[in-house]
């Protein structure tokens, strides 16, 4: 037994070392050197400080910002801990509820506004966290955030609408997905932009 329990824990050892300590600083080192920003966290930095990430959204709800999707997750909305979606399917009596809810909130915000309602301000992303909307719905949004910063005129409307416009991503490598917003660096952008 002895013969067997030496070898055994002498293995036990070196991988606990190999898998334990040195493959994982291998594969940190090579993330920090090739891919500085995505190994840490993808940060938003504004005046030295991080205040959010480009792969989780923020909830906003001041009439001054654009607002993004819908989260699903709990306790709180953009809930990285708990990422998910509602899994309500399209016949779900709730999710119409929800739609409506949302839909009418954001009539009440902005009730000048006789637009479609983009289907991306009323429904949550598959993972909840989606930080991204399409540059329809920050144009359904674009009256209401120069009203609330009072920029009514049209150079105020032109400014909001260049800073969607230099916000706006292409597809992923041309071709895949489609034209999207961040929300955080669009509001970040008219913060700066907007005083």
């Amino acid at each position: 037994m002895k013969s067997l329990l030496r070898p055994a824990a002498s293995l036990f050892l070196l991988l606990s070392l190999v898998t334990g300590i040195v493959y994982p600083l291998v594969v940190t080192g090579v993330a920090q050197m090739a891919f500085p920003a995505t190994a840490n966290g993808s940060l938003i930095v504004k005046d030295g400080k991080p205040v959010g990430s480009t792969l989780i959204g923020q909830s906003f709800s001041d009439p001054k910002y654009f607002w993004g999707r819908p989260s699903a997750t709990a306790p709180q909305p953009y809930n990285a801990a708990a990422s998910s979606g509602s899994n309500l399917g399209p016949l779900n009596p709730a999710l119409a509820a929800a739609v409506k809810g949302r839909i009418e909130a954001l009539r009440a915000a902005d009730p000048d506004n006789q637009q479609a309602v983009p289907i991306d301000l009323v429904t949550a992303s598959a993972s909840g966290l989606d930080p991204h909307i399409s540059p329809a719905a920050a144009e359904y949004q674009a009256d209401r955030v120069a009203r609330a910063r009072h920029l009514d005129g049209p150079a105020g409307r032109q400014l909001i609408a260049r800073l969607i416009a230099q916000h706006t991503e292409g597809p992923d490598l041309g071709v895949f997905g489609e034209p999207r917003v961040h929300v955080l660096k669009l509001n970040l952008a008219v913060d700066a932009q907007a005083r």
